[in-house]
Order: C-alpha cells, then sequence, then structure tokens
C-alpha cells in the first residue's frame, strides 16, 4: 500500500507542472476570475512507521481588478483681467489665486526681469507739477520688486517707483533727450532695449495749437483782401482806359466829317 501511494505522488509530480502551465495559459487568454493551484503536504502516520504524504489541492480564486473610468470634467480657462499698463492694480499671480484665471508666462523673482516697454513722454501743462514730464510705461512679463527711471546725461538722478506703479514724475528735459524705464527684482535689473527707451520730443499743447490756426487764418484772410483789392484796382484801370481810347475814336471821327463836310454826325 505505501509503494503504490509512493508510485500515485511521484505521478502527480510529473503531470501537475504541464497541467499547471496549461491551466495558467488557459487563465491567461480568458477575462474571467485567476485560480492558482496551491499544494500541501500533510503527513500520513503509516503503521510502519514512515511519513506519507497526501496532496490537497486548494483552489485560491482572485478576483480580477475592476476598472473605473471617471469622467474629467474641462472646465474653459479664462484669461485674468489685468492690464499691464494699468497703475495700482492687484497682481495678476494674486487674481490667478483667487479665481483660477490664467496669467502670461511669467518669469519668477530668482530671474532678472524683462524690460518693461515705454509708453509716452508727456510734460504737464497744469498744476503744481507744470513744466515737468510724465514718463508712462507697461510692465514686462517678469516679477519686478520696483521701477526705476534713467535720464541720459543725469547718472545721478534715478527715480525709483513701487512694483504697482505705471507712471512717474521728472524734470524737464530737452528735446531729444533719451528716457529708459528699467525693472529691477532680487535677481538684478533689465537692460534697456528699444522699447524700454525713448526720446523727448517736444509736444505743443492745444492752447498753442488753436492759437496757431487762428494766427494763420487771420493771414490768409488778409491775403485774400490784398488780392482782391488788387484785382478791382486793376480792373477799374482796365475799365478807364478802354473808355477814354473809345472816347479818342469818336472825336477823330467826328472832325473827319467836319472836314469832309458831312451831314451826319457820329456821337
Amino acid at each position: 500500500m505505501t509503494s503504490l501511494c509512493r508510485n500515485l505522488v511521484a505521478l502527480l509530480f510529473f503531470v501537475l507542472p504541464p497541467m499547471h502551465s496549461h491551466f495558467f495559459t488557459n487563465a491567461a487568454s480568458a477575462s474571467p476570475p485567476i485560480t492558482h493551484s496551491q499544494i500541501i503536504r500533510v503527513p500520513d502516520m503509516g503503521s510502519d512507521g514512515q511519513d506519507d504524504y497526501d496532496l490537497i489541492e486548494y483552489d485560491t480564486t482572485t478576483a480580477p481588478t475592476r476598472v473605473v473610468n471617471v469622467p474629467m470634467i474641462h472646465q474653459k480657462n479664462q484669461l485674468c483681467e489685468y492690464d499691464p499698463c494699468s497703475e495700482n492694480q492687484v497682481p495678476c499671480v494674486t487674481l490667478s489665486e483667487q479665481t483660477g484665471c490664467l496669467c502670461p508666462g511669467m518669469s519668477g523673482a530668482n530671474v532678472r526681469p524683462h524690460s518693461p516697454r515705454i509708453q509716452a513722454l508727456v510734460p504737464v501743462s497744469e498744476g503744481s507739477d507744470r513744466g515737468k514730464i510724465q514718463v508712462q510705461w507697461c510692465a514686462p512679463s517678469s516679477v519686478v520688486s520696483e521701477y526705476r527711471i534713467v535720464i541720459e546725461g543725469r547718472d545721478s538722478e534715478v527715480p525709483k517707483f513701487g512694483d504697482a506703479s505705471r507712471r512717474g514724475l521728472v524734470r524737464s528735459l530737452e528735446v531729444g533727450t533719451k528716457v529708459c524705464v528699467v525693472a529691477v527684482n532680487n535677481a538684478g535689473s533689465s537692460d534697456p532695449s528699444e522699447f524700454s527707451c525713448k526720446r523727448y520730443e517736444l509736444h505743443e499743447s492745444s492752447d498753442h495749437t488753436l492759437m496757431a490756426w487762428i494766427i494763420g487764418g487771420g493771414v490768409a484772410l488778409l491775403l485774400l483782401v490784398v488780392i482782391a483789392a488788387l484785382i478791382c484796382g486793376k480792373y477799374k484801370k482796365f475799365r478807364k482806359g478802354k473808355r477814354d481810347s473809345t472816347d479818342g475814336l469818336t472825336k477823330v471821327h467826328v472832325e473827319h466829317c467836319d472836314l469832309d463836310k458831312c451831314s451826319s454826325v457820329v456821337v
């Protein structure tokens, strides 16, 4: 009996591996649950004192992984209502954190800022700042801690303005003076460029323009009056000369008739 059991055990060891691989091949090709065979050896205490082992198989079933498709919610992103040329605005980064809007790509505080864009150099004609020049600019796509205005020929005079400023006043400038706006942060300052610098040009005020138009109109009217007077004088002189010429021809014709003793008189 013991020999028979041993032969069965040996036969199962030879037959079980092919069956086991075939079983796993079929299990892999099919989508239903995967089954693994687990062999546990249990000692059988026989009368001859030898340890016999019976094979007991347990099927452990593992449920397949369920894949759950979660629909993605697409939210339409909008740009933040931020104007880089307007003064005293809430920073775009703060707006993005509060509302979830999108800001244009900006370099960080550890990178030198890009150059700001200068808009205009406008002379002030009224108020206590009369005679000064207002410099206007737009912020770059960078983190800025302050702005500086660099004026050609005034190296010792560099006005500074806060990061929310977009305009600043400087003393009167001569025509042709170069003015640059520089952005500054912890990493350094921006480089001057074509769009961050501008030369001052004299702008005439509206009052001066109106006065020039009035003077020009008066001169043009005076010229028209003079030309009209000259034309009238020439015309009167021409008519007078023509009338004198006609009177002379009439007198000659009358005298000729008198010499020939004409009976008709030309008036």
